[in-house]
């Protein structure tokens, strides 16, 4: 089985930055796809930021030129920069991972977060 485990969540002011982590551990071989979505009271879940192994990203629009999603592979890590931060971004926000698992469970499957919160003041 495979965690994903998510920190950075909180509450920030109109304007301001936050970073949220997530970590994938347990029986991976490789990560394929990992990304954000995220979920507001009655709202469709909505796409924030996509990166494939490579590096290669893909936003939403809502967030596009203020959110920057990157990762670190030897740390089954993916991360959210959030700067200009707006009252709407708040929603809670969970990551994802397309993991290729190791021998016990070789094939992809797609493991979710818990979810972090960010609340955004105006």
């Amino acid at each position: 089985q495979v965690q994903l485990v998510e920190s950075g969540g909180g509450l920030e002011q109109a304007g301001g930055s936050l970073r949220l982590s997530c970590t994938a551990s347990g029986g991976i071989y490789r990560i394929n796809d990992m990304g954000w979505y995220r979920q507001t009271p009655g709202k469709q879940r909505e796409l924030v930021a996509t990166i494939t192994s490579g590096s290669n990203t893909n936003y939403g629009d809502s967030v596009k030129g203020r959110f920057t999603i990157s990762r670190d592979n030897a740390k089954n890590t993916v991360y959210l920069q959030m700067t200009t931060l707006k009252p709407e971004d708040t929603a809670v926000y969970y990551c994802y991972a397309a993991v290729l698992g190791d021998w016990r469970a070789p094939w992809e499957m797609t493991y979710w977060g818990r979810g972090t919160q960010v609340t955004v003041s105006s």
